[in-house]
């Protein structure tokens, strides 16, 4: 089920994102599960903080941060020497990483935008988004998050998705750590 979720700043979302997609990996070595892209170098910092936060308890399981700013030749060592399940990052740096084979997303089954609008808006951004998009196995897990989502760029987020629940529909609630609808009954 791909996700689109708006709410605001302190509301959680990233904990929703984070505690769901570490419910739903099941670390393979040298496998890629997850893929977490963010606009700002600073928000990917937060962003695998969070994950290691989280995944205390989950000692098989690995988390790299990748951004610019940083000599491209760290982050290709650092992916040869030991890959990891979760990668956060920005989508220059990660785009880059894929064309030149070093970081392989043909495992992805998670692919989370978080402030999903700053990136897709911004068209440079949203070309890096989309190329590195068909990167990814076609049968994965979407989810866009937000503090602020107009109704210009929701068409937008929903060309990424196929089976799209959005806030619009249900109220979304964390339970037992996967995203489910606040009123299951009507999910069916």
């Amino acid at each position: 089920m791909d996700v689109i979720c708006q709410a605001k700043s302190g509301m959680g979302k990233t904990a929703v994102f984070v505690l769901s997609s570490l419910q739903q990996i099941d670390p393979v070595p040298g496998q890629v599960s997850a893929l977490v892209m963010c606009h700002t170098r600073e928000l990917a910092y937060q962003i695998c903080h969070e994950f290691e936060r989280f995944s205390t308890y989950l000692p098989d399981l690995k988390v790299a941060v990748f951004y610019g700013g940083v000599n491209i030749k760290v982050h290709k060592d650092l992916l040869r020497n030991e890959c990891p399940h979760i990668v956060v990052g920005t989508p220059g740096r990660i785009l880059a990483l894929a064309r030149d084979k070093d970081l392989s997303l043909k495992n992805v089954r998670h692919f989370i935008l978080d402030e999903c609008d700053k990136m897709l808006e911004s068209l440079d951004m949203r070309k890096d988004v989309q190329d590195i998009f068909k990167m990814t196995p076609h049968d994965k897990q979407v989810m866009m998050f937000s503090a602020t989502l107009s109704k210009e760029i929701r068409p937008v987020c929903k060309k990424f998705m196929q089976d799209v629940i959005s806030h619009d529909q249900y109220y979304l609630i964390l339970k037992s750590l996967f995203i489910m609808p606040a009123f299951p009954e009507s999910f069916f």
